[in-house]
């Protein structure tokens, strides 16, 4: 299905333009990036409606972006793999979290832990995506850091268990896609930018 589409798509924009090889190679690789996106959203999406959780999910993916736009964190390679993952992180993690009454302190422990490892191990980056530069590699720690405490703040200080499950859970999968544990489990080398001379 994902080839079909791939070479349909590209056989579509090659009437309209001449592309050279290495420009279809890049085309090839965006869009089938976005099949992917495309497809695994649609899956996650279904499986939240199914279980009723459809807009939690929504509002947990995005608060999940946006700090993962500054830790960065693990991309399985395969599709699948990416798919088992993303419904633990997104489906799974915040149904859990939403029928579960935990007290403060245990939210407190959680949210304890998850900074202790944004503090360590943020930014993490993949073999595709090295941060090279060091001076990237601070602000986006320290950037990670801030929104991760504006999480907990959050988590904390708001007496709604729908906005603290949705802001722990969005710590909890972040700590889980920048831990080396979750690099190893999936056999991909981790800080990747001291592997570049």
């Amino acid at each position: 299905m994902k080839e079909k589409f791939l070479d349909c798509t590209i056989n579509y924009l090659k009437k309209y333009n001449n592309y050279s090889k290495e420009e279809i190679k890049k085309l090839r690789y965006g869009l089938e990036g976005i099949y992917l996106t495309l497809t695994k959203t649609i899956v996650i999406l279904i499986v939240s409606l199914i279980l009723g959780i459809l807009m939690e999910v929504v509002i947990g993916l995005i608060l999940f972006n946006i700090i993962r736009y500054f830790a960065f964190g693990f991309h399985a390679e395969k599709s699948f793999e990416c798919l088992l993952l993303s419904l633990f992180n997104f489906v799974l993690i915040p149904y859990i979290l939403l029928n579960t009454n935990f007290n403060l302190i245990t939210n407190e422990i959680i949210c304890a832990i998850c900074f202790i490892l944004i503090l360590l191990f943020a930014p993490a980056d993949t073999v595709k995506r090295p941060l090279k530069s060091k001076k990237k590699r601070v602000i986006r720690k320290i950037l990670s850091c801030i929104t991760g405490i504006i999480y907990i703040t959050l988590a904390i200080i708001f007496n709604n268990h729908f906005i603290s499950d949705l802001l722990i859970s969005s710590l909890i999968s972040t700590s889980i896609v920048i831990c080396p544990i979750t690099y190893m489990i999936f056999r991909q080398p981790y800080n990747n930018y001291k592997k570049i001379s």
